[in-house]
């Protein structure tokens, strides 16, 4: 057995093992997510094994089922993304359409023995690897959605904001771009052992961030109703509140937020804060939304960069890190402490701090 083979052995298997651990999912969180993701990482390790199985030419009663499960990965990664953004999805007659690719799929597999070779080849190749792009493309954007829906309901969100998964994205387009270029220059064995030696890495990659995903969404939070998008202005019919109960409610919230400084609380969400000021999650949404015109990680961050700022231009405190800053502000970790100082400053906290 090669170097090459043996490396195909070892991905084959830490995949297998990585998918055991997101269908098993130990830790009991985003579990259709990782039920989804578990699924397609066991389809993606098809793609050594069967080589692995069958080092010459596959069995034609075998060639179709492995062909078509396969072509079921780039589908199974997207719904694991679809429960992962939204956990309580349901799918319905609405999503019928993702069962047209599969359908022209089959067709063109049940012509195979009919076709010309290189007609077949084309046809397979146009439809598995464009399906692949569609739905790589439709979950990057669904990602990119929810990062900012995350916002509604998070004053943090570097735990919960899937880049993890965005990553995975840019790795396989980085491994179309690879396969391009490396066989315009290298030999099919060479080729292979630069492919599996990438895959490998994108694996410790993806082990190491998906294993360490926490829950994305409060249990007390109902994705589907409490969850209003920044900037939308909700119709006066539709309206939670009357005028002089969103007042009301705003100087409540302001008084606690100067009083009581809950924005100092790093795990501050919008469940914890509804519940301080004794409205209904959906309610300190709107009234955050319509009363300020942005979404929960702006105002609660709008705080905590105000405290920030004050420590920073205190000479008193000229003796603490940034790192010790950022705790002292409500931040978590300074990553997300200097990102989002200078999302809402454009400037970072050291800047600031010597001008």
């Amino acid at each position: 057995m090669g170097f090459n083979e043996i490396v195909t052995c070892f991905i084959s298997g830490a995949i297998l093992l990585l998918s055991f651990l997101f269908l098993t999912n130990p830790l009991k969180v985003n579990v259709k997510g990782d039920l989804y993701f578990g699924i397609f990482l066991l389809l993606w390790a098809s793609f050594w094994l069967d080589g692995l199985i069958f080092p010459g030419e596959i069995p034609t009663y075998v060639y179709y089922p492995i062909r078509l499960l396969q072509f079921f990965c780039a589908l199974t990664f997207y719904t694991s993304v679809v429960f992962y953004t939204n956990p309580g999805y349901k799918f319905g007659n609405k999503d019928s359409w993702i069962l047209i690719l599969p359908v022209i799929f089959i067709v063109i597999l049940s012509l195979k023995s009919e076709l010309n070779p290189k007609i077949f080849n084309c046809l397979y190749l146009i439809v598995f690897l464009g399906q692949a792009l569609f739905y790589t493309v439709l979950s990057y954007f669904r990602i990119v959605r929810h990062q900012k829906q995350i916002e509604v309901f998070s004053a943090n969100t570097e735990p919960i904001n899937l880049n993890w998964i965005k990553y995975i994205i840019y790795c396989f387009m980085g491994s179309s771009i690879l396969l391009i270029i490396l066989n315009l220059i290298e030999t099919v064995q060479s080729l292979n052992l630069y492919i599996n030696l990438y895959f490998l890495a994108v694996i410790y990659f993806v082990s190491y961030y998906g294993i360490r995903q926490t829950e994305i969404y409060p249990k007390e939070l109902n994705v589907s109703t409490d969850l209003e998008p920044e900037g939308t202005l909700v119709p006066e019919r539709n309206a939670l509140m009357s005028n002089s109960e969103l007042e009301k409610n705003k100087e409540q919230l302001e008084l606690m937020m100067n009083d009581e400084k809950p924005y100092l609380d790093p795990e501050l969400n919008l469940p914890k804060l509804s519940e301080m000021l004794g409205i209904s999650s959906h309610q300190l949404s709107y009234v955050i939304n319509q009363g300020y015109g942005m979404n929960f990680f702006n105002y609660v961050n709008g705080y905590r960069i105000a405290k920030a700022k004050d420590l920073l231009k205190d000479k008193n405190y000229d003796h603490l890190t940034i790192l010790a800053i950022a705790y002292e502000s409500g931040f978590n970790s300074k990553t997300a402490f200097n990102n989002t100082f200078k999302k809402i400053t454009s400037i970072t906290p050291s800047t600031f701090k010597n001008t």
